[in-house]
Order: C-alpha cells, then structure tokens, then sequence
C-alpha cells in the first residue's frame, strides 16, 4: 500500500516540475485569457468585446491567489462530499453485516 502512495507522489511531483523543466527558468508564463486576447486583437484590429469585467485585480499576484483560493475551495468541497459519501455506504455495509450476524 505505501509503495503504491510513494508511486503516485512521485507521479504527482514529476507533473508538477516537469513543466517547469521544459520551458526553463526565463518563459514568462501568460494565461490562456490573455494569449486569446493576443490573437483576436492580432486577427480583427477592430474587435470589441461584448462585457468589460466588474472589478480586475489590482496585480497578477492577486488574480493568482484568487485563483489557488477557488481551486482550493472546490478541491474540499468534492473531498468532502466524496468523503462523506464513502462514510455513509460504510456506515450501511456495517449496518447490514450486523443484522445478517443476528440472524
């Protein structure tokens, strides 16, 4: 069982520095929003869009962090309810092993 949980950290880790690796230390890493905006303003000079944002974030670093915060939140969230779920269908398998012990 740890063999299998050390496996997939490793997997895990070589996802996360693998990207970093290829593109090495000098990219400049943009968004996929602004690299659109790049092409559309390249391909139609003349494009408006059709809404403007309510509020942007003051700097990229924010707009980062709201970003890992939304992840984040979501990540728990489907933890829980996953979590959750695995608990209650336990919780009925015992249950049921309980009442087949009785009879």
């Amino acid at each position: 069982m740890w063999k299998r949980n050390l496996l997939l950290l490793a997997a895990v880790a070589g996802l996360a520095v693998a990207p970093l690796a290829y593109h090495g230390t000098d990219a400049a890493f943009t968004g996929s929003d602004g690299q659109a905006e790049t092409l559309i303003n390249q391909a139609h000079p003349d494009y408006q869009p059709w809404v403007t944002p309510l509020w942007e974030p003051p700097s990229s670093e924010i707009e980062s962090l709201l970003f890992a915060l939304q992840a984040a939140l979501g990540a728990g969230l489907l933890g829980y309810y996953f979590g959750r779920r695995r608990g209650i269908a336990e919780a009925r398998g015992d249950a049921a092993d309980r009442a087949t012990r009785r009879s």
